[in-house]
């Protein structure tokens, strides 16, 4: 690393000890955030990539960057039985973090004072690696997704990001109004915070970059002004570097982390009558460049928030849609960790008890635009999976004694007809990731 970047780290460094982040107060638990919780247990993008169960138990994973610490208890807290190692370039962050393990009874977890292109000197490698809010603050992005990539075990997985260069364009702007102000030349502090509030505020409201970029409630808090306008190390990227970074650093994508938010056909009022060119184009077009046309049509990510690996370590992958008969008959099926909590089966067991629908959408609802909601009496068919995995053949047997006989014709349900019923419950639900599939070897 030469000098000038030296000196940006060093500056960045200052800044997080001076100001670590994120400000969250310690007491404050991730338990009940269903949904970031969700996007955090390493099953999730186990699953996405080789359509398998992973247990989290004594697996180890790093939180590279890990701030005031509060992802890594999330990491903690969704990975039960996993061993959490953080480190941070910040000695203060450093030192928040490991109190707030503490404090939340998690002793399972190390952290370090170390950069991220340091990382080979522990000595270690890992199944989940987390790096967040972190890459696009290096000097080299490929350096950084190299080092990384040399402490991940081969059927490891990572998961980064990078701000967006479109969506956040106008905050580069201000950073640039900023520099040239000489607010950024050394740790901004108080003084620099209120130089900006003052600029911004006296500006007037037609004024395009203060339409953009200012909200006067959220410029009350000084991690906000910090965070976006006086960011020293701040940098954005489009699809195609993110994609080219990866290629450069040999690692291979495995999708974005909010990837139903990513989908492209969403876009359209009719996602199955595209314009012409589009229908005859899009299933010929590779993933990077359906996501590069939706950041294009739509930049509404501040984060290009991605999972990545080894290359050519995912498994093959067959989708549930195509699965045969004889597949179904020896499925497994898992209800995502992530809804296996008291609070989650308490609500089922209260919506059947009183004959209303479940709204299993309500626990995660990134992953859908519209609610899901299941039947009661069919509901009821998935409660043995919050004891464990259930053979598909168990639950079919269950719906046949909740549902033995059909609500028009009185005649018994036969076996072929549940069997089915179940099916298109368990595809539907599997499309969420609700419940995760798994063929019998």
């Amino acid at each position: 690393m030469d000098n000038q970047n030296l000196e940006v780290v060093d500056k960045i460094r200052q800044q997080f000890d001076t100001a670590p982040y994120p400000r969250i107060p310690l007491d404050k638990s991730p338990k009940n955030e269903f949904e970031l919780l969700y996007f955090h247990n390493i099953s999730t993008a186990y699953y996405l990539r080789n359509q398998k169960f992973i247990k989290t138990e004594k697996k180890l994973i790093l939180d590279a960057g890990c701030g005031s610490g509060y992802k890594s208890l999330v990491l903690a807290e969704a990975n039960p039985g996993a061993k959490i190692i953080g480190i941070d370039l910040s000695e203060e962050s450093v030192k928040l973090a490991k109190q707030r393990l503490q404090y939340h009874g998690f002793d399972n977890a190390d952290f370090h004072v170390m950069n991220v292109e340091n990382l080979p000197s522990l000595g270690l490698e890992f199944d989940y690696i987390n790096c967040d809010e972190v890459l696009y603050l290096l000097p080299d992005i490929i350096v950084g997704l190299q080092s990384l990539k040399s402490v991940l075990k081969p059927e490891g997985i990572i998961r980064s990001n990078l701000h967006s260069l479109i969506q956040r364009n106008h905050y580069f702007s201000a950073q640039k109004v900023f520099k040239l102000m000489g607010l950024m030349n050394d740790n901004p502090r108080e003084l620099e915070m209120e130089l900006v509030r003052e600029t911004m505020k006296t500006l007037k409201d037609q004024v395009m970059l203060k339409m953009v970029a200012w909200n006067a409630q959220e410029a009350e808090q000084d991690e906000w002004i910090l965070m976006n306008y006086l960011l020293l190390g701040d940098k954005g990227y489009n699809i195609p570097e993110v994609f080219a970074a990866l290629r450069a650093a040999d690692l291979e994508f495995v999708s974005m982390v909010n990837w139903r938010q990513w989908e492209l056909t969403d876009l359209f009022k009719e996602p199955d009558n595209l314009p012409m060119f589009l229908e005859m184009s899009l299933p010929e077009i590779s993933v990077e460049e359906r996501l590069h046309l939706f950041e294009l049509f739509h930049p509404v990510h501040r984060l290009i928030d991605f999972w990545c690996g080894h290359p050519n370590q995912g498994q093959p992958l067959v989708p549930v849609s195509e699965w045969t008969q004889s597949e179904w008959q020896v499925a497994r099926v898992h209800l995502h960790p992530q809804l296996k909590v008291p609070q989650v089966k308490e609500d089922l067991l209260k919506c059947i008890a009183k004959q209303q629908s479940f709204t299993i959408s309500r626990y995660i609802p990134v992953l859908s635009q519209v609610p899901i909601a299941v039947e009661s009496m069919v509901a009821a068919c998935l409660l043995p999976l919050w004891e464990g995995a259930q053979p598909m053949i168990s639950l079919v047997e269950l719906w046949l004694k909740l549902k033995p006989l059909h609500p028009a014709t009185l005649e018994p349900v036969s076996h072929e007809t549940a069997f089915a019923e179940v099916r298109e419950l368990l595809s539907t639900l599997e499309a969420f990731m609700y419940v995760l599939l798994e063929r019998s070897a």
